[in-house]
């Protein structure tokens, strides 16, 4: 196959829009409800918590506003309300998922917590059920966790329920990444003591912007309402009693989400058949497809993710910013698979750089399955056995092109580029 760049880009997950968005944003300007209440908030929400499976969903200005509430109340069941200008989690450490985008960990620093990294497992790429289980042998006053599935694949969300129930601890679930896959026929969503999900432009469904706080309680469902409102109180004027903050979703952006659910599923079919397209251009490469448990699991499939054999990985070295890397036949490593996706007008990205390697979060404790991380000095290898999990998918991974709008015939030329780097 002759391999040539495509005349308009293939991006790893763009927004795809219907027209009933249009509708809904039409409907709140000729009404004139273009702020923070209105028709398409009321409904966006009902028909998420419909979705999902809960009681009430809040919408919110985006997946780290529902994140942050979502700790903030955690931490208040916990620890009590703090003093104005004190952090809720402030002393206190906070089991969390490495593998993930910052914004899963950085609320917990909002509220003046110390996160405390629990390694990847290879099954799911998510957070590893020894791992926990280590973290609270060495640290059994912590009580709460705050989990990420990762590129819409469902973490080992029964194991990690009982390790929590067992030592008396709360999950916040980061959903943000998996709205629509399941866990044994549930929804992700439904996990945790706080759930959260987002709408950014590049999710599954999105409103450009935007998430929302997922809960079975009014109490709680009321709490984020009122929080996200700057914390007013039910008086003629504004009377403020707690700190509160600016995070409810406008109207308008509620629109685009509300026109966006009705496509939910159509939207995972379609990643799931481009997930499926990679796993069989590429199985006779020395290559892997980010993994799921088929028999309890269902993805959202996301991001179509590869990880490449560690005998099959030609030389490569990441510093903080650059890369540097050795071609060899037969071989290949990711930076070299992503400089030929982009030379064809396509766009792919690294696996999410793992949070214990993060320079902000470096002095944060780590824990593996072997135990304290940190002791053994970022070990990666000892003895043959894979000491830092994420680590290595870090160092193998990479997200592949993986948008719903991709045709089969241009994900063969990205398969093909793939290919070609192996010879």
């Amino acid at each position: 196959m002759e391999i040539k760049p495509f005349e308009k880009k293939v991006y790893l997950s763009s927004p795809t829009m219907h027209g009933e968005e249009q509708e809904f944003i039409r409907e709140a300007f000729e009404t004139n409800w273009i702020s923070t209440v209105g028709a398409n908030i009321n409904e966006s929400e009902k028909m998420i918590a419909e979705k999902i499976g809960c009681k009430d969903a809040v919408a919110l200005s985006s997946g780290t506003a529902a994140l942050h509430l979502a700790i903030k109340l955690a931490g208040e069941r916990l620890y009590g309300q703090p003093k104005v200008g004190h952090g809720v989690l402030e002393g206190k450490k906070v089991f969390c998922s490495d593998m993930t985008f910052d914004a899963t960990v950085n609320p917990i620093a909002y509220e003046g917590g110390e996160a405390v990294f629990i390694d990847t497992e290879y099954d799911t790429w998510n957070m590893s059920p020894k791992a926990l289980e280590k973290a609270f042998e060495i640290y059994p006053e912590v009580k709460l966790l705050v989990i990420a599935h990762l590129y819409g694949t469902p973490g080992k969300a029964d194991e990690i329920r009982a390790i929590c129930d067992k030592h008396g601890a709360l999950i916040v679930e980061d959903a943000a990444e998996s709205l629509g896959a399941t866990y044994k026929g549930r929804q992700t969503g439904n996990f945790g003591d706080y759930s959260i999900i987002s709408f950014n432009g590049n999710k599954i469904i999105t409103g450009s912007s935007g998430g929302m706080f997922i809960t079975n309680s009014e109490e709680d469902a009321h709490k984020v309402r009122k929080w996200s409102t700057q914390a007013r109180e039910d008086a003629p004027w504004y009377q403020h009693e707690e700190l509160g903050f600016n995070y409810r979703m406008s109207n308008i952006i509620a629109g685009i989400v509300r026109g966006q659910i009705p496509h939910l599923e159509e939207h995972i079919a379609q990643k799931k058949a481009i997930y499926m397209r990679y796993k069989e251009g590429l199985k006779d490469l020395p290559v892997s497809m980010n993994p799921f448990d088929e028999k309890k699991s269902e993805p959202n499939f996301w991001l179509s993710c590869m990880l490449i054999d560690k005998d099959a990985m030609c030389k490569q070295v990441r510093g903080e910013k650059d890369v540097l890397y050795a071609s060899e036949p037969g071989k290949s490593c990711p930076t070299e698979i992503l400089d030929a996706i982009s030379a064809i007008n396509a766009e792919g990205r690294p696996i999410w750089k793992p949070m214990h390697m993060q320079p902000i979060y470096r002095s944060n404790p780590f824990i593996t399955e072997q135990g304290n991380g940190r002791a053994r000095s970022n070990a990666y290898i000892d003895e043959g056995a894979i000491l830092d999990v994420g680590m290595d998918i870090f160092e193998r991974g990479l997200c592949l092109p993986s948008d719903n709008k991709m045709t089969p015939e241009q994900q063969d030329v990205v398969i093909a580029a793939i290919k070609k780097c192996f010879e």
